[in-house]
């Protein structure tokens, strides 16, 4: 039985309704969290690290909390102008709960935080503390995997088939035949005399009961076996009724009244049905969109240009009027007339002026007291060791994510808080506020074109009356001194395309297809008595959740969205050190997955006998970086890490040269920025072999993989017993 197009409508009005409430509670809570913000700038002496650190990893957990209620409203909300804010909102979140690690870490000195204390306070469970990968991160470049999908599936159907490196001996066919028949034979004895043995059973049964003959019971005998195998059955089917409760109870097995295939195929169908919906609705807006641009541009356009006309024209006379000049127009890069309309009164403008005056003539002694102040802040340095350990102080850095929360919040509260869902219904956009948006564009490439008219126009007046060719008012020069941009890196393939570069990559084997692995595949519990061995004065280790937690922070929220890893603290490479078999490939594998990025291969043992010489070392590190950059999200792999900074090399691996690619990889890191989603992930386990200065310089972030603790141990065995019991217990319990 389908349901109806009606019923599906009513369903999901009635889940609009829950995500607005949801949305509603979440700003309360994220206004509680903006007033908190402000008191952790303020510095905290280092013998109060404790408080700050419980204040730091409160915000921290709320504002995970909060980045799972955004994910959820962005992927289920259909109304396209509020899955604008909602973007933004969950790109902020994001991006503050980076910005909290990075000060958690600093505080602790540590990669890894015990938390346990916390979450107790706060009444939350460890399932709190797990870092949401936001659904859109895959949802908005399907097209894009597939697309690239199709051209490695191209690529390497060009190169033919793969040769084993492991040759098996060859058989010939009648062998085979004969071995498969053998096969067969064995197993179909095997059923025949199993059943014959049944059937001897059964025969030697009746041949008993023939030589014996049927035994008599007596009335009160034949009651007793009568209510024993009653009772029997009843305790069964009680025993497995027990069973299956219990299993719902722990959350094992939906409940008897969920186990519904209608409501299944209904919420298979309504989510399909929810992402046409906001596919339908984007499309109807970036129309509704074009062609609100293009009326207002038309319509109220000449009235805005004649308007700024006017009001520029009224600043040049009141200027002229207070000054005895016309002033000098303000450069675009400052603005342009938005300084003029800054509700500014004439002696406001002839006081700037003045100022303008003044302060280019106090830049020449301000530089001068900069000097001597350098000076004196160095012989200082020398005498205040004990000074500075006293005045040690702890504070979070400025954020860049809390302005965006903060104007996401107040467009929430201006636009969209006091308006009735039934405005809405149809989860349409809203078009006044669409009007009110278009309105602020048009305004902006009306004023440009204004500008450059009446600049020339205020250059004819100089010409005429002051007698004097304007100046425009332009931003003031930077400071000559030390160059601080980065070097360009030089393009060794400028003639090339980045499908040869591609297909070149794909052969050689540095571009590879990554396995399909989840992040919650890495199966491990968290810390449970973190807090009492700190306590204890005993160095908890890492948990297997703990690791899992970080590599979704370091690695999967900066790559998966580039306006997070535009702002969020910039951290271009990751070393997983641990014992072998702890899954150090398996997040790698994870990472990609999880974000879409492409996987390349730059290990040791992958580079020898490729590329050869310095020329070819700086060829195939520029290839690999500049492919990962023009096809981003891209993870570069090297397994084994520690080869490329041996202290000394092995004799039997001289002739792979592993340390040939250190300066060249050193480098295409540094010249990675804010924007390039792209993350050297190295793995090894003997990091004892490598020159420490050189590995800590080229990972940023170094996390320490040990081998699982018993909650992580119990739960591997847990899962695998519930994975080979799974048709068992979803047979249901018996009638």
């Amino acid at each position: 039985m389908t349901s109806s197009p009606r019923e599906v409508c009513e369903v999901g009005s009635m889940s609009e309704q829950a995500y607005q409430r949801l949305w509603d509670s979440s700003h309360v809570t994220l206004q509680e969290l903006l007033d908190q913000e402000l008191p952790l700038l303020e510095p905290v002496p280092d013998r109060e690290r404790q408080s700050f650190h419980y204040r730091l990893s409160s915000l921290y957990l709320y504002y995970l909390g909060l980045l799972r209620r955004f994910d959820t409203l962005y992927d289920q909300m259909v109304h396209p102008q509020k899955r604008r804010l909602l973007r933004r909102l969950l790109d902020g979140v994001a991006g503050r709960v980076l910005e909290l690690k990075d000060d958690l870490v600093r505080t602790d000195l540590s990669e890894y935080h015990c938390l346990d204390h916390v979450l107790q306070d706060l009444k939350l469970t460890p399932a709190d503390l797990e870092v949401p990968i936001p659904k859109y991160f895959l949802l908005e470049q399907s097209t894009i995997l597939k697309e690239r999908g199709l051209m490695l599936a191209e690529i390497l159907s060009r190169m033919g088939p793969v040769t084993s490196e492991t040759s098996f001996p060859e058989m010939h066919r009648t062998k085979a035949i004969i071995l498969l028949q053998r096969a067969e034979r064995a197993r179909q004895g095997r059923l025949r005399a199993t059943f014959m043995r049944e059937i001897r059973k059964e025969e030697e049964r009746d041949r008993k009961i023939r030589e014996e003959g049927w035994h008599r019971f007596s009335q009160d005998q034949a009651a007793i076996i009568i209510q024993k195998v009653w009772k029997g059955y009843l305790q069964r089917k009680r025993t497995q009724h027990d069973r299956w409760t219990e299993m719902e109870f722990i959350g094992m097995l939906p409940s008897a009244h969920q186990v519904n295939l209608r409501v299944m195929y209904q919420d298979g169908l309504g989510e399909d049905i929810g992402r046409l919906r906001q596919i339908e609705k984007e499309e109807e807006f970036q129309v509704a969109m074009v062609k609100t641009h293009d009326v207002l541009r038309e319509t109220e356009g000449p009235d805005m240009k004649e308007k700024l006309k006017e009001q520029i024209r009224q600043w040049f006379i009141e200027c002229h009027a207070l000054t005895g000049r016309f002033p000098d127009y303000p450069d675009e890069s400052l603005g342009g007339s938005y300084l003029i309309f800054a509700d500014k009164t004439p002696e406001q403008v002839k006081m700037e002026l003045e100022v303008q005056a003044q302060e280019s003539k106090k830049k020449n002694q301000e530089k001068n007291k900069e000097k001597e102040n350098e000076k004196k802040e160095r012989k200082q340095k020398k005498g205040k060791g004990r000074k500075r350990e006293a005045d040690t102080m702890l504070k979070a850095w400025p954020s860049k994510f809390i302005p965006v929360i903060n104007a996401g919040h107040e467009e929430y509260i201006n636009v969209w808080k006091n308006q009735h869902e039934s405005i809405h219904s149809t989860q349409s956009f809203d078009p006044e506020a669409l009007r009110v948006e278009k309105r602020k564009e048009v305004e902006e490439e009306i004023r440009i074109q204004v500008d450059e008219l009446m600049r020339q126009e205020l250059k004819n007046l100089h010409l005429a009356v002051d007698r004097e060719e304007g100046k425009p008012l332009k931003p003031p020069k930077k400071k000559a001194g030390k160059k601080t941009g980065k070097k360009k890196e030089k393009d060794l393939t400028p003639d090339r395309s980045v499908e040869s570069l591609l297909e070149e990559l794909v052969v050689f084997g540095f571009l590879r297809k990554s396995e399909t692995v989840t992040l919650k595949d890495y199966i491990g519990d968290f810390l449970y008595l973190g807090s009492t061995l700190n306590l204890a004065n005993k160095l908890p280790m890492p948990s297997l959740f703990d690791i899992r937690q970080n590599v979704a922070l370091y690695g999967v929220l900066r790559l998966g969205s580039p306006d997070i890893h535009a702002m969020a603290p910039l951290i271009r490479s990751i070393l997983l050190v641990g014992p072998s078999g702890m899954g150090k490939k398996m997040l790698v594998k994870a990472v990609c997955t999880e974000t879409g990025a492409n996987l390349f291969d730059l290990s040791p043992s992958n580079l020898q006998g490729k590329y050869p010489g310095k020329m070819g070392v700086q060829m195939i590190v520029h290839m690999v970086f500049k492919v990962a950059r023009l096809l981003q999200p891209s993870v570069i792999w090297i397994g084994n890490a520690e080869k490329n900074f041996y202290k000394r090399v092995p004799k039997e691996e001289k002739e792979m040269d592993p340390k040939r690619i250190k300066k060249d990889l050193t480098k295409a890191l540094r010249l990675l920025s804010p924007g390039d989603r792209v993350m050297l992930i190295g793995t090894t386990d003997q990091p004892q072999l490598a020159e420490m200065k050189g590995l800590c310089r080229t990972y940023e972030r170094i996390l320490f993989m040990p081998r699982p603790d018993y909650a992580s141990r119990f739960g591997l065995v847990l899962q695998d017993a519930i994975g080979q019991e799974e048709g068992k217990i979803h047979q249901g319990p018996g009638c």
